[in-house]
């Protein structure tokens, strides 16, 4: 099989493999990182070495980083956590929040919890951004949407299905200018774009560790010491990671995805040249159909990700009849439903279209032959399940 999903996971490295591996062998280094005793200061000491990693990867501070269990909780955390400390005090008022339809759905599921139950009391106003036909917010769509009362604006800065990279650096000097807090999703940005939160003013940013070929259930949340970016903690315990996320650190899982994120910064550029080849192969082969469409903005698109809906063949025939290709039709955090993707609804694309569409992805690994086999098998399937629809007409 061909696996070409790696927007849904990554295989982990190598390197990331034997870097944790003396801290999960049962006489290696076992101990917890917040014991005051010799094999907890070992222990410790890994867990800032690797912190440093993951910083050095995105122009970050090491104190500006936070582990948690995942993009998810980062994004939650993120979220929850600024709009409660920031809201704190505020009566009579909405709490705003601005985000876009095509965010991720632990983004969404969020707003939408925040929008129903409120926030210290307080009503919760959430603005859902519509992007264009090219799943591009632009920095003037969500400047046009904030209120006096907006404390807070959430952007993904690539999007997970369609690759839409959103132009985020400006953005955030915009809305420093405004004194309103962004929140970025980076999962998919990290490893693929440069980051140098350095020069460029977010103030909160989610990353997860599998998306990097790390390991899974390990992700971290920066969080910009200058200016401050204050966060109420959603987990309380014994007030590990400066207070903002109690629990037992996972060394060996911290140590995975600080050597994952030294990687990624040691190959980012010859990955961006690899995978943008392999994308603009694959979009070249499968323009040999007719009536098909990239999703998204091709000159604003990650190199990992191309997302094609392909007229007059039925979604689920379409991937049944591809069993050796490793492809999803979305976000695999969606794929409970049988709806459509909501981002390429949201994309203007009608149900039929939306349903009728793949997503690939590349990594490392991918070779060319393997495109070119795919490409070769998507065409073949494409057309005979059109020769098979009464409807088609070419």
């Amino acid at each position: 099989m061909i696996y070409l999903d790696y927007a849904a996971t990554t295989p982990l490295d190598a390197r990331v493999f034997d870097a944790m591996l003396p801290y999960l062998r049962p006489d290696g280094v076992f101990a917890n990182p917040a014991s005051t005793h010799g094999p907890g200061f070992k222990a410790r000491a890994a867990v800032e070495r690797a912190r440093a990693q993951v910083a050095a990867l995105i122009g970050a501070e090491p104190g500006e980083i936070v582990w948690t269990s995942g993009a998810t909780e980062s994004n939650n955390l993120a979220i929850k956590g600024a709009l409660e400390f920031r809201g704190a005090g505020a009566t009579g008022r909405a709490l705003h929040v601005v985000t876009s339809r095509t965010e991720h759905k632990c983004v969404l599921d969020t707003c939408r919890h925040l929008e129903a139950q409120g926030c210290n009391g307080q009503p919760v106003r959430v603005t859902y951004l519509k992007p264009n036909a090219d799943g591009v917010v632009t920095p003037e769509d969500v400047l046009a949407a904030l209120t006096p009362e907006t404390l807070l604006v959430s952007l993904m800065w690539v999007n997970n299905e369609i690759g839409v990279v959103q132009d985020i650096a400006r953005l955030a000097q915009l809305l420093r200018s405004r004194g309103v807090l962004l929140h970025v999703d980076a999962a998919q940005a990290a490893g693929k774009l440069a980051i140098d939160l350095a020069n460029t003013p977010i103030d909160l940013l989610s990353l997860s560790a599998h998306k990097t070929y790390g390991p899974k259930g390990i992700g971290a949340l920066f969080v910009r010491r200058r200016p401050r970016a204050r966060l109420q903690p959603q987990m309380h315990g014994g007030g590990h990671e400066q207070g903002m996320r109690s629990g037992t650190l996972a060394t060996h899982q911290i140590v995975g995805m600080g050597a994952a994120f030294e990687v990624a910064a040691q190959r980012r550029a010859s990955d961006e040249q690899h995978l943008t080849a392999l994308r603009e192969l694959l979009w070249s082969r499968l323009q040999a159909l007719p009536r098909i469409l990239r999703n998204g903005n091709a000159s604003l698109m990650a190199p990992h990700l191309l997302n094609v809906s392909f007229e007059g063949v039925e979604g689920e025939s379409l991937r049944a009849a591809l069993p050796e290709l490793a492809v999803s039709s979305g976000s695999a955090c969606s794929s409970a439903t049988a709806e459509p993707s909501y981002v390429l609804r949201a994309l203007g694309r009608d149900d039929e279209l939306a349903n009728a569409s793949l997503r690939f992805s590349f990594g490392r690994t991918t070779t060319v032959a393997d495109i070119e086999t795919a490409a070769a098998a998507v065409i073949r399937q494409v057309q005979w399940l059109r020769e098979l629809s009464p409807l088609w007409t070419a």
